[in-house]
């Protein structure tokens, strides 16, 4: 199945919101190593644009940001915004539920897009899922933290259940923008719950 997205404004929003949080991510991660504003709107580039760029590459579609000057100019603004916004502002665990936002619509906007250039379902979660993280996996890296990916935690979990629960609802007949929303928000409150609650999933054990 195939969908066309520029008739969906909705999906296309969650894509802006991607960018925007992932961006407002990395520039948080630069002000936590004390960076100059050069290196707040760097990182928010490259993590605001690297769930693109992956996605792009994936799917064998022109990379969006390169022919949009919307993309950058948001991912520029947002990393300016937290510059200027007071540290104490800033709760400790802000990161993480920024990623949380960007998580989920990433997650939704890569599978959905996946669709409109002929991707199976299975396979379109799949590229939603690695848009999701991809994005926290260049951050991380480059400032020297343990990806969010490792360990415990809930997070690809909650990139799957969102991408997942698109492709599902879609295939059932459900109008694209509310299951773009429903399967946002299911992605948003699994992640957020394990935030939240400090949930994680068990480790692999050695016998």
């Amino acid at each position: 199945m195939t969908v066309d997205l520029s008739l969906e404004p909705v999906l296309g929003a969650l894509n802006y919101i991607a960018i925007a949080f992932f961006a407002a991510t990395g520039a948080l991660a630069a002000a936590r190593k004390n960076q100059t504003i050069v290196t707040f709107v760097f990182l928010g580039l490259v993590v605001g644009m690297g769930g693109v760029t992956v996605r792009d590459i994936m799917i064998d579609a022109p990379l969006f940001w390169i022919h949009s000057n919307a993309l950058p100019i948001i991912a520029i603004l947002a990393s300016i915004l937290v510059w200027f916004v007071p540290a104490s502002w800033w709760r400790e665990n802000m990161i993480d539920w920024f990623d949380a936002v960007g998580l989920a619509a990433y997650a939704v906007y890569g599978a959905a897009k996946a669709l409109e250039f002929g991707v199976d379902p299975a396979p379109a979660v799949l590229i939603g899922c690695i848009a999701a993280v991809a994005g926290g996996i260049l951050r991380d890296v480059i400032v020297g933290e343990t990806a969010l990916v490792m360990g415990e935690n809930i997070y690809i979990s909650a990139a799957f259940l969102a991408a997942a629960s698109f492709i599902i609802l879609t295939i059932s007949g459900v109008p694209l923008s509310l299951a773009g929303l429903i399967g946002a928000l299911a992605g948003f409150a699994l992640r957020g719950a394990a935030i939240h609650f400090n949930l994680r999933l068990p480790a692999y054990k050695r016998g």
